[in-house]
């Protein structure tokens, strides 16, 4: 079965809002695994407009099944992996403000910088994803630089779902099947739902992990969280 890991940043945009501690990031977290997530997801960045550095230490302590933390491979964010030593690092090519992750990396261009980054993630015994969109060269140059898994970028899926769900598919599809070819592992995230996940699933049978948080959030608000999360794992089954 997929895994499903729950980028809890939206709980932490929240909880920024007022300056307290409601929510609380690290109870969501404690809660979203109690209900069945099999994972957890946060994307620190370097303004802390939602998950803040000091959440990520705690974080740490209170995470019983996969930590995976996203971030640019900065040196803050490198500093942030060598401490906190989590399951997994994903590699995202967002520049300091962005709002959201728009884009995957080009693993031709930035070749160099990328296998020097991956290689020192994997020395501390950290799996490492690198985000890209579903290209097949991409893939390929994601297996040269050494990565363990990709995240296909699945945005431009989610777009295109509504008017053509076959169309919009296939280059996942064929990115999939080169990565499984090269041996890399495969997640995906960004704007999938309970409307477009399962379509996703059932056309890429070898999809590892999804990384999931506004579209959960938005429908805990309405679903309640245990009954959200328990929904997005049966579209994964």
């Amino acid at each position: 079965m997929t895994r499903l890991s729950v980028n809890i940043n939206k709980i932490a945009t929240l909880r920024n809002a007022r300056g307290a501690n409601n929510p609380d990031v690290i109870k969501t977290a404690i809660d979203c695994e109690r209900f069945g997530a099999q994972g957890i997801t946060v994307h620190p960045r370097p303004d802390e407009r939602h998950i803040r550095y000091n959440d990520v230490l705690q974080l740490k302590k209170a995470v019983t099944t996969e930590f995976n933390i996203e971030g640019y491979p900065d040196e803050r964010y490198m500093e942030l992996i060598r401490i906190v030593r989590p399951d997994q690092a994903t590699l995202v090519p967002d520049p300091p403000g962005a709002i959201t992750s728009n884009a995957g990396w080009d693993t031709i261009q930035h070749a160099s910088f990328l296998t020097t980054v991956i290689a020192e993630i994997k020395s501390l015994g950290i799996r490492v994803s690198v985000f890209v969109d579903p290209s097949v060269r991409m893939v390929e140059g994601a297996s040269k630089i050494g990565s363990n898994r990709i995240e296909l970028y699945t945005e431009p899926y989610a777009s295109g779902y509504p008017a053509d769900r076959a169309k919009a598919v296939e280059p996942y599809v064929n990115a999939a099947r080169a990565a499984s070819s090269l041996g890399l592992g495969l997640n995906a995230g960004h704007d999938l739902d309970l409307h477009n996940l399962h379509f996703l699933k059932q056309s890429i049978p070898n999809l590892d992990e999804v990384s999931i948080g506004h579209a959960l959030i938005c429908d805990a608000l309405y679903l309640g969280l245990e009954n959200t999360i328990q929904l997005y794992l049966r579209e994964l089954r």
